[in-house]
């Protein structure tokens, strides 16, 4: 099972994520955690993580050869949660290609959606709490307009394929995680949906 978690910053991936990697036994994979955890001499994660501590995306390239290196461990095998990864629409193509080449897809693509406005606040408590440096007041506009420019068309993409669906996430965790789980089995118990 190869299920996308989207949704815009400070949606809750993070939090969702860890949930539904732990239900479905699967590994978690945000390319976020892999940057900000990646050992210092790596080329890639520091490369990434400049643009991401500016409030920009990581390249394509980087981005999708990241994922690309966790995908050939072991315990990616049966699955895995991509958290935030594809955030264009030029790594889901990318990541489309890649999994086509073995005969795998993205099975489930899940939209958590909440109002701007109350991503903002929640945004500005996740870094007093964590410390994130992709968290500064300066970087939240900036991270919102280029989710607007160039994930929200990510949406579109799997839109247009049927594997989307969409989870009111301005509710308690537990509601959202609940949602989550009724998308996954009501489109494996009907693939025509997905």
């Amino acid at each position: 099972m190869r299920i996308v978690l989207i949704g815009p910053p400070g949606s809750g991936k993070g939090t969702q994520g860890r949930l539904l990697s732990q239900h479905f036994g699967i590994p978690h994979l945000s390319t976020g955690e892999m940057i900000r955890s990646a050992p210092p001499g790596s080329s890639l994660a520091r490369m990434a993580a400049e643009r991401i501590d500016a409030g920009n995306l990581a390249p394509d390239d980087v981005a999708m050869e990241l994922i690309r290196e966790r995908l050939s461990e072991d315990d990616c095998r049966p699955g895995c949660l991509f958290d935030g990864f594809p955030r264009t629409v030029t790594q889901a193509e990318l990541l489309d290609e890649y999994l086509g080449r073995s005969g795998q897809r993205v099975d489930f693509v899940l939209l958590l959606d909440v109002p701007e406005a109350k991503l903002v606040t929640r945004i500005v408590q996740r870094a007093e709490i964590e410390h994130r440096p992709d968290d500064t007041v300066e970087a939240i506009g900036h991270r919102f307009e280029i989710y607007r420019n160039q994930t929200e068309p990510v949406i579109g993409y799997y839109a247009e394929r049927g594997q989307l669906r969409r989870i009111d996430a301005d509710r308690p965790p537990e509601a959202i995680f609940a949602d989550l789980l009724a998308a996954v089995s009501q489109a494996v118990d009907d693939p025509a949906e997905g």
